[in-house]
């Protein structure tokens, strides 16, 4: 399949995008290297100052867990208008559904059932995006490069890439519907973030998967087996 990625200059984004702001000094200049999270630290400052924190809630208000990319342009915050204490939020390459990210579902659902007796817990809600960097993950030098300084074998990550969101999206929705440690009180759905046009779009609306195999409850001091 032939992609954008395929060139080593699509791969490498110019300065002005990756980090440094225009008419900055380049690494190795005379100028020091300024402390990135000194901003951050100072926005945090106001941020409590004006108790920004306050009220917030470790359930989230909107009963509701958003997993998608940890792109910058790609923040749930803004385009979704959440406030702080809104959603549970998983950020990680491509906004894929991995077992770490399974474990983490399975972790919130079994905390939200010791909380609600019965009915629904929560909703997930997957959104992948255009133009996405996980693309590269296509390109096999790239690939290749990324596997060997990370210690897997290549051929693991070629499924990790985003090129076309919405196969990808539907593909992951339905792995996590399906994963056995998933709650079936745990609504599931598919969205694609337009970064051209600041819009969501529903791909696999909202469903719950499959009641999993009843399981012996665990017995203090076994494992339940």
């Amino acid at each position: 399949m032939t992609n954008e990625f395929h060139s080593h200059s699509a791969l490498t984004p110019p300065a002005t995008e990756f980090g440094r702001a225009p008419g900055s000094a380049p690494p190795g200049g005379s100028r020091p290297e300024p402390d990135n999270f000194q901003v951050a630290i100072e926005r945090n400052r106001v941020f409590a100052e004006a108790g920004g924190h306050e009220g917030a809630v470790m359930f989230p208000r909107l009963r509701l867990m958003v997993i998608t990319c940890l792109d910058p342009r790609v923040d749930p915050a803004a385009f979704l208008g959440l406030g702080l204490g809104d959603a549970m939020v998983v950020r990680n390459v491509g906004g894929r559904v991995t077992p770490e990210v399974i474990n983490d579902v399975a972790f919130i659902g079994q905390l939200a059932e010791s909380a609600v007796a019965d009915g629904p817990l929560f909703d997930v809600a997957v959104i992948h995006h255009n133009e996405c960097g996980a693309g590269a993950l296509a390109d096999d030098a790239f690939r290749r490069r990324y596997a060997q300084r990370i210690g897997v074998d290549a051929s693991t990550q070629r499924s990790r890439a985003v090129i076309d969101p919405v196969a990808t999206v539907t593909a992951d929705v339905e792995l996590l519907r399906n994963a056995r440690s998933s709650s079936p009180r745990i609504a599931v759905s598919g969205h694609v973030y337009d970064v051209r046009t600041g819009l969501v779009d529903t791909v696999s609306p909202a469903r719950r998967g499959p009641e999993a195999p009843h399981r012996q409850p665990a017995t203090p001091g076994g494992s339940g087996r």
